[in-house]
């Protein structure tokens, strides 16, 4: 079949349906509403420039701290422990350079003795969710960008409800933006059952506990349950998630009510405490009102082998860790990158480590949508399509579903999954929230399921793009004007 994409002979129907008429009101709208946001967003967001990571490339030489289920280890077992990690995985320098520079840009320690299943979509992640939510005894925090007022809303909801009517303490921090078609009456029905309800950034400058900051949003996907077991990834609450990706059952040729794709972890060990502060820093700023007094930070023992850091970002910082860390990853990369991403916008800096990676003969593979919620981004993304297969650059657009999945896989050794895109949007105006695990045992389950997804994927070549049809063109130089704001 041929891609969406592709010139249309004369006659020829398109697929998506979409007449090319310019000018034409619809343009003439696009472009003022495009306007009026850039405007908007001068007035409350402010332009802020990518992170510098240059001077962050190479570490600073010291000395990586590792902490176990009892605390921070002594250089001798982390020194063991990395050195376990070296001869299994077969990366010594790529696995040295990695820690060395993540070590000098992010805030926590590595941490030893965790346990980490990898969570293919929706129906996975909540019934694991779910389970972890019911067995809970003493607290549950839940942070989210989305949460629906659907049916999925709705479950988790009673849930909670249920749970803080047993006694345990439910904290729950909602971006205001996110869920902006969500009822208030919905957080007034969690609020009386004694939920503890946080509005990140109020849309309402009225509401604003601090400075209003509407560009300023939080992204993050975490739920944290006794203080004993954190999720995090991709998926938020919504019915949208109610189905897998790899259906039997044929897609809509369209587009529409596909199942969407995404990604998550369940984290077990004593990386949990770093998730968990993360939580409560996160109330703290935005002035939430007193939490009730729980075992927030129990005695965790190991429970597994994974060397997992928590590594979190907000807009306040002035060097993104997580952005320092990924180009980091590629810069150092000998074998091969692989990464799955929903919303491709890539700035200069990191548009660059992809291509110098492939020219140096990396093997690097991009698996991003076919079909979008969000048409400026999509376009906006695949404007940079012609340098990167022009550096070797191998992309690939999942088919079948809404990819909505956020990980990265570098030389079978590094693996991330969170909340992060790859765009302007993640990297400076929002808050994110990744899990980087090294070590080959997970990185083989990343590498299985991102096979699983380019088996459902179409690949782009060059000589096809380069003759796409027009009206795709000027959507991409369209979106490609206001990437910074997308």
């Amino acid at each position: 079949m041929r891609p969406s994409w592709a010139k249309q002979r004369r006659g020829e129907p398109s697929n998506n349906n979409e007449a090319f008429v310019l000018p034409s009101i619809r343009s003439a709208v696009l472009i003022g509403s495009f306007a009026l946001l850039w405007g908007l967003y001068l007035v409350v967001g402010g332009c802020v420039s990518a992170p510098d990571v240059n001077h962050a490339q190479h570490g600073n030489g010291q000395t990586v701290r590792i902490a176990g289920a009892h605390g921070p280890l002594s250089s001798r077992q982390s020194a063991a422990i990395l050195e376990k990690l070296k001869k299994k995985s077969g990366a010594h320098e790529i696995l040295d350079r990695h820690i060395e520079v993540e070590e000098s840009v992010a805030g926590g320690p590595l941490t030893t003795g965790n346990k980490v299943t990898l969570l293919q979509d929706g129906p996975a992640t909540y019934q694991s969710m779910f389970a972890a939510i019911t067995n809970a005894k003493d607290h549950i925090n839940l942070e989210t960008y989305i949460f629906e007022n659907d049916d999925i809303g709705h479950r988790f909801a009673e849930l909670l409800i249920e749970k803080q009517s047993q006694g345990v303490q439910v904290n729950l921090i909602y971006d205001s933006v996110g869920a902006f078609n969500t009822p208030r009456t919905f957080f007034d029905w969690l609020a009386a059952s004694g939920i503890r309800i946080l509005e990140f950034n109020p849309i309402n400058p009225l509401a604003a506990k601090k400075e209003w900051l509407i560009n300023h949003r939080d992204h993050r996907k975490l739920l944290v349950v006794d203080g004993r077991i954190a999720f995090v990834g991709g998926i938020n609450i919504s019915g949208v998630y109610s189905r897998g990706s790899f259906s039997k059952r044929p897609p809509p040729k369209d587009g529409k009510d596909a199942p969407w794709r995404d990604s998550h972890v369940r984290l077990e060990g004593p990386v949990v405490r770093e998730f968990q502060q993360y939580f409560l820093e996160t109330w703290r700023k935005q002035k939430g009102e007193a939490l009730a007094e729980k075992n927030y930070f129990p005695k965790i023992e190991s429970k597994g082998r994974e060397v997992v850091r928590a590594i979190g970002s907000t807009a306040d910082d002035s060097l993104n860790p997580i952005y320092v860390t990924l180009i980091s990853a590629i810069d150092n990369a000998e074998n091969y990158v692989y990464i799955t991403n929903a919303y491709f916008v890539p700035d200069k800096r990191l548009l660059q480590s992809i291509m110098s990676a492939a020219q140096r003969g990396v093997d690097v593979r991009l698996i991003l949508p076919s079909h979008t919620d969000f048409w400026a981004v999509f376009h906006a993304g695949r404007s940079h399509y012609s340098p990167l297969l022009k550096a070797g650059v191998k992309i690939y657009e999942r088919r079948g579903a809404l990819l909505h999945s956020k990980t990265v896989i570098v030389d079978g050794v590094w693996s991330s999954v969170g909340s992060t895109n790859l765009d302007w949007r993640s990297f400076v105006h929002n808050d994110e929230l990744n899990a980087v695990i090294l070590g080959y045992e997970f990185a083989a389950q990343m590498l299985a399921m991102f096979e699983k997804d380019l088996r459902e994927s179409e690949k782009v070549e060059l000589a096809q793009w380069r003759e796409r049809a027009v009206n795709i063109r000027v959507k991409e130089w369209m979106a490609r004007l206001w990437e910074y704001w997308l």
